[in-house]
């Protein structure tokens, strides 16, 4: 099984900076992929950034150039880096995983971190 343990939100200024970091507690999970995804009050989850063990990133067309994801594969750790945050950036961030336990694919999420950005 996995462990997801995020930390990092809060309350912050438009304009302002956070970095999110999840790190996945496992002993035998074989981590592919790591991602974030958000979701605003109301609103669906979606897709923030994804990061695969090639280093190759994917983001959110409303993140990018913002946010920056990157993972220590080492630490089972992944991370977003948040800049020129905007209250639209407001919502609960999830870390999500994916990857192979005895060859199955299988995904976890994150309990989720509040990230709330001020005007």
């Amino acid at each position: 099984q996995v462990q997801l343990v995020e930390s990092g939100g809060g309350l912050v200024q438009a304009g302002g900076s956070l970095r999110l970091s999840c790190t996945a507690f496992t002993s035998r999970f074989n981590i592919e992929t790591m991602e974030w995804y958000r979701q605003p009050p109301g609103k669906q989850r979606d897709l923030v950034a994804s990061m695969g063990t090639s280093d190759n990133t994917a983001y959110a067309d409303s993140v990018k150039g913002r946010f920056t994801i990157s993972r220590d594969n080492a630490k089972n750790a992944v991370y977003l880096q948040m800049n020129a945050l905007k209250p639209d950036d407001t919502a609960v961030y999830y870390c999500h995983v994916r990857g192979t336990y005895n060859l199955t694919w299988k995904n976890y999420w994150g309990q989720g971190t509040q990230v709330t950005v001020s005007s």
